[in-house]
């Protein structure tokens, strides 16, 4: 197996970034880049009687920067501020879609981008009701996101998923899961 023989922090802002030096198994010695942003969090709210999901369209960097208009349709997620992956899944509907949740359906906690990334997120799934929706959502000011909060019917998010326009993985996920746990939400 192979060994982290050391490291070195290379840059330190919202994430850091570090050089690991790895022993092969073979013995011969190589360097890895590491991404460390901690733990994170993701939920799906979906209203089974309106068969609705709240998602957001969030402009992400790192695809515009590689010729992708940059405009992402997610869920609402963050990073665990010393909590538990639950608490900070209904803190971030809270902030992100402006939905109350009481209920969280674990889904799976997966690594996001294990070549490079130490992220590794809870997903989730969420029942809501109108009546849930207590806030406007949009994200934190000071966080500068530019959250636009919209209200899906499950039925058009799964015909992006199947024409393969849902182009966050985690979003993916978490569609197909709710399509296989309550196809009569998609109906």
């Amino acid at each position: 197996m192979a060994e982290i023989v050391s490291t070195e922090i290379v840059y330190s802002r919202w994430a850091r970034m570090i050089l690991a030096t790895i022993r092969l198994p073979d013995g011969q010695s190589t360097k890895r880049d590491i991404e460390d942003h901690g733990e994170a969090a993701m939920v799906l709210p979906y209203d089974p009687l309106r068969r609705l999901a709240l998602v957001i369209r969030q402009f992400r960097t790192p695809p515009r920067y590689v010729g992708a208009d940059g405009m992402i349709l997610e869920a609402a997620a963050g990073r665990l501020e010393g909590e538990e992956a639950e608490a900070c899944a209904r803190r971030e509907a809270m902030e992100e879609v402006g939905v109350r949740l009481a209920q969280l359906q674990p889904v799976a906690r997966v690594w996001s981008m294990p070549a490079l990334s130490t992220e590794r997120v809870s997903l989730f799934l969420a029942p809501y009701a109108e009546a849930d929706r207590v806030a406007p959502g949009g994200g934190l000011s000071e966080e500068h996101e530019e959250i636009t909060v919209l209200e899906m019917p499950l039925a058009e998010l799964a015909q992006l998923a199947d024409a393969g326009e849902l182009t966050d993985l985690k979003l993916l996920l978490l569609v197909q899961t709710l399509r296989l746990r309550r196809p009569d939400c998609f109906a």
